[in-house]
């Protein structure tokens, strides 16, 4: 007995000494294939708004699969729940029906095992949607017995850790990990009917572009030369627009070696797109329509509530300069300093601290903003209008300290980022060169130099407006869930051992 069977409690010694049985039985404790008619959706669809005859009298032939949450045993018959993909169904089990052997198999059964049940649609004295099993087979053993239902597993870090068990035990988990997949099919069918193009590009990348982020790093044997995972779509899909595919978008992982909170993951999913001929404007009407229709795709109101806090997605979102949202909160016009001195004079102040790689007006600027006002945004808002230093690949605007960029905020979290995308070369070589610079400084999220991307827009990239939607806090914003955790299968955990 190795040390894993040493630990075992008596339910799971129990479990694994019928295994013998079932083969004594000629039965395959870890079974076979299983011909599944309808799932338990099915079954509450054929027998909505009937009567109990009416059901019994549609002599309705079902075969479900699925996991045993519930047994009552009563002698001769018994009641079993079940749960496959779409919910749980009941089972009337009887020796009379399904025959001595089969029901002596059934009693071998405990709660977790999964199990095949075919038989008739009725439905008992209390109304409840019931399979009166006429063959019962048994497909899978559980070795270990599941969570206790209401106490067994609540801890979130328990949950995502195992998340198959909170798959199982909470009904939620599952709702959520199905609707997901349904944001992204909404996402594509509101960009898809508009003419774009799904595409797929490298997650590989010799040199780190497209966004202010520390990369992870991998090696490539062959090449014998250090990759980044990508932290953007970015300088790919405007290559594409440089090509004359003209309407673009991709759905795809990003890797960003930063912290982990309620809203960060490490890898996490974003929709890039890019419509050549358009800009900010485009990209903020484009936003707020993909974000509505997809909500309304999902069946949610048009005023969702999100932890207590109704949100309206009906009305116009707000769009408002970051510079007067500062103004608002604190007096301070930043679009009239241009001293450095007096806006390190103003974070003093204010009690906001300034790193030393962020020691300019602009980078002063957006602190003050993200420190004093970001939180506040609850209702659906594009802040546009940002400093230059925060944004390397954005055209400018009249005033050339700023640039065309706008962000959406839901409940205080970014939700979008746009731009009106710089496509002019001479100015964006000089702006990645400075990006160099201010790596070869210690700013580990700073751009470098891509050569190969400054000649692709040297050939000319049309007027373009671009937009990064993060798909995670979408989800967590229209499945009303607190956490990253809750909306990505597998978050990134800390190892136990550590």
């Amino acid at each position: 007995m190795d040390e894993k069977e040493e630990n075992l409690n008596d339910q799971e010694v129990v479990r694994r000494e019928k295994l013998q049985k079932y083969v004594d039985l000629g039965v395959d404790p870890f079974g076979h294939k299983y011909k599944v008619t309808h799932h338990s959706e099915d079954i509450r669809k054929l027998c909505k708004g009937k009567s109990a005859t009416a059901i019994e009298k549609l002599n309705q032939k079902v075969s479900v699969a699925g996991r045993i949450m519930t047994i009552r045993r009563m002698g001769k018959a018994s009641f079993i729940t079940i749960q496959d993909a779409s919910g749980n169904i009941q089972g009337y089990i009887s020796i009379d029906t399904v025959g001595e052997r089969q029901y002596s198999l059934f009693k071998l059964a405990d709660i977790g095992d999964i199990v095949g049940l075919e038989g008739v649609l009725m439905c008992t004295k209390t109304g409840e949607i019931t399979i009166k099993v006429s063959k019962y087979t048994f497909l899978t053993k559980s070795l270990h017995p599941l969570p206790e239902k209401y106490h067994g597993l609540t801890d979130i870090e328990e949950r995502t850790r195992r998340r198959y068990l909170d798959l199982i035990m909470n009904s939620e988990a599952k709702s959520v990990a199905l609707l997901r997949p349904k944001i992204i099919r909404g996402i594509q069918h509101y960009l898809d009917d508009r003419g774009f193009t799904e595409v797929e590009t490298s997650i590989l990348s010799p040199i780190l572009g497209g966004a202010n982020a520390k990369p992870f790093v991998t090696h490539h044997n062959a090449l014998d030369k250090d990759f980044y995972l990508r932290i953007a779509t970015e300088l790919n899909l405007k290559r594409l627009i440089v090509g004359g595919l003209e309407k673009v978008y991709e759905i795809g992982r990003l890797f960003r070696n930063e912290g982990m909170d309620a809203s960060h993951n490490p890898e996490f999913t974003s929709v890039e797109v890019y419509e050549a001929y358009s800009d900010l404007s485009g990209m903020r009407e484009l936003v707020e329509g993909l974000i509505k229709s997809v909500n309304k795709e999902i069946g949610n109101p048009a005023v969702i509530e999100y932890q207590g806090t109704a949100i309206d997605l009906k009305s116009e979102f707000r769009y408002v300069k970051m510079n007067d949202l500062i103004k608002d909160k604190t007096g301070i016009d930043f679009e009239h300093i241009y001293d450095l001195d007096e806006a390190l004079k103003h974070a003093k102040e204010f009690g906001i601290a300034i790193e030393d790689k962020k020691k300019t007006v602009g980078h002063i600027m957006n602190e003050f903003f993200e420190t004093l006002c970001a939180p506040e945004l609850i209702q659906p808002t594009f802040v546009y209008c940002y400093p230059i230093e925060t944004s390397p690949l954005t055209k400018k605007s009249a005033d050339p300290r700023f640039v065309e960029r706008f962000e959406l905020f839901i409940n205080g979290k970014e939700i979008a980022n746009a731009y009106t995308e710089l496509n002019d070369p001479i100015d964006q070589r000089e702006r990645l060169r400075l990006q160099a610079e201010a790596k070869a400084h210690g700013d580990e999220e700073a751009n470098e130099m891509d050569n190969d991307f400054v000649e692709a827009l040297e050939y000319g990239m049309p007027p373009t407006g671009g937009v990064g939607i993060g798909i995670d806090r979408l989800v967590m914003l229209l499945t009303n869930q607190p956490t990253i955790r809750e909306v990505i299968l597998f978050p990134t955990m800390k190892p136990l051992n550590d």
